[in-house]
């Protein structure tokens, strides 16, 4: 069944149709490594990452680029103003800017972990492609397509025709002095910084272009210089939030075109941003959360990935408390369901008769027809509740047990929020929160994160229950 995306540049769904048959190349952008990784950064990852998974899932090759932004990104990178965002928490914190950025890329992986993505094949950071970023700066500035000023280099956006196409922009909405005071340097208020000088600016190198000045690169740039050394001059896929639109893509599309002289990107997709409570999340507002804020409130990496990736990625996603709640009970019942099928499989339960391998290749049928459909993750967890309601209704053989447990292995390997399959010996009595609590722990254990281990264990003990550390895993019991 072919693939079919909603092209942002198109405006329109169409076919995946790879530029090498059988192998897909995605590029996404990725975190700016300033502060902790929030919820409305992950909404757009784990979209990321569940495409990619599907992708796998019919059958290609997947190679997947996720770049790590440590310097260049602008407080008001809408209008190309303001102070590069890392420069920010530096002059706050009083640290330097490379100890922040390390220090939050490494948050950033241990969410990721925590949150089930599967890791990208490679996740450059910008500070290690100024060379390449440099070649692309010369080629543009020999063209003419760009153009320096007081050390300071410009795209000319006059200069490359395509301009606009993406975000639907005009010149109208891009006028200077809207915002912030005419930089009188650019020859059009359009232009955007390739690269930038500032004494001031503590991440400096010499130009890596001919005749430039010491200085730092844009931000737009470094997406062109990673996509292009890893994925060759033209890929299949590129995505990020709804905000990356305007201009971060769009400056893209302009400086790699203008570069290749070929077609960047075949399907642009942008994740809708995400709302708390109904509103844009802020901290003004109090609905601000940063994924470590969820996991201290007790929920579990499965439960927050359930939260962020059950509505389709082109609708709007409300975020409550409420929602990781159900989100909490939906993933318990999936695992019920799981663990009594592996009992019926391993002859622990008493067998039926009735097979599953039908009802199993109908819902795997559903599914990948829904997610076919432009990832359409809700009519996909639909279908995979309907199985489960099938499955809880049936006394399956031992073989209709396993079709069935195969089936909810893909939906697990295709979405990621449900966890392992059960251990057979693990207990049917414990309540669904405690058996959730008891991934949570074996996670915690294989991330040698102890307090959080001991903490659910913790949790655990004082509602009744011990847990028991077998050789085939590890189960609840009375205390």
């Amino acid at each position: 069944m072919p693939i079919r995306l909603y092209n942002s540049l198109t405006r329109s769904l169409e076919e995946l149709q790879p530029l090498v048959p059988g192998k897909v190349t995605m590029y996404h952008c990725g975190p700016t490594v300033y502060s902790s990784p929030h919820i409305g950064n992950f909404r757009s990852f784990l979209f990321a990452d569940v495409l990619r998974r599907f992708v796998e899932d019919q059958g290609y090759q997947v190679t997947q680029v996720m770049n790590v932004t440590d310097v260049g990104h602008l407080t008001l990178d809408d209008i190309e103003g303001g102070e590069d965002k890392l420069e920010a928490a530096s002059r706050k914190t009083g640290r330097t800017a490379w100890d922040i950025a390390r220090q939050y890329e490494a948050e950033f992986h241990e969410c990721q972990q925590k949150l089930m993505v599967r890791l990208p094949h490679h996740m450059p950071r910008a500070t290690d492609f100024i060379p390449q970023m440099g070649r692309i700066i010369d080629d543009l500035l020999q063209q003419g397509v760009a153009y320096q000023v007081n050390g300071n280099v410009y795209f000319a956006v006059a200069r490359f025709p395509g301009y606009g196409k993406l975000s639907g922009k005009v010149l109208d909405e891009l006028e200077a002095g809207a915002r912030v005071a005419v930089n009188d340097e650019k020859q059009d208020p359009r232009d955007f910084a390739l690269w930038k000088t500032d004494d001031k600016h503590q991440m400096q190198w010499d130009a890596p272009f001919r005749g430039g000045a010491r200085g730092f690169p844009g931000w737009h740039i470094e997406c062109s210089a990673m996509s292009m050394h890893y994925l060759g001059p033209q890929i299949d896929i590129h995505t990020g939030g709804e905000d990356n639109m305007f201009p971060h893509h769009e400056c893209e599309i302009a400086q790699t075109e203008a570069h290749t002289h070929r077609r960047f990107v075949s399907i642009w997709m942008h994740a809708r941003h995400l709302l708390v409570d109904g509103t844009k999340m802020s901290k003004s507002l109090g609905n601000f959360y940063t994924v470590a804020d969820i996991l201290q409130q007790g929920y579990t990496g499965l439960e927050l990935r359930y939260t962020l990736i059950r509505v389709q990625y082109r609708q709007s996603l409300n975020f409550t408390q409420k929602g990781l709640d159900e989100a909490r009970a939906a993933i318990a019942r999936v695992q019920q369901c799981r663990q009594r099928l592996v009992r019926h499989r391993d002859g622990l339960e008493r067998v039926g008769g009735d097979d599953l391998a039908g009802p199993a290749a109908q819902a795997n049928a559903q599914f990948t027809a829904v997610m076919s459909d432009d990832l359409n993750v809700s009519e996909a967890l639909a279908a995979v509740f309907d199985f489960v309601g099938v499955c809880n209704k049936a006394q399956p053989s031992a073989a209709g047990a396993s079709a069935a447990l195969a089936a909810f292995l893909r939906f697990e390997d295709v979405l990621g929020c449900f966890g392992p399959e059960p251990k057979p010996d693990a207990t049917n009595e414990a309540p669904a929160d405690l058996q959730l609590k008891l991934l949570a722990r074996n996670g915690a254990r294989r991330s040698k994160d102890w307090a959080t281990a001991d903490r659910l264990r913790d949790e655990i003990a004082a509602a009744g229950w011990k847990i028991v550390d077998a050789p085939t895993g590890a189960r609840l019991e009375k205390a």
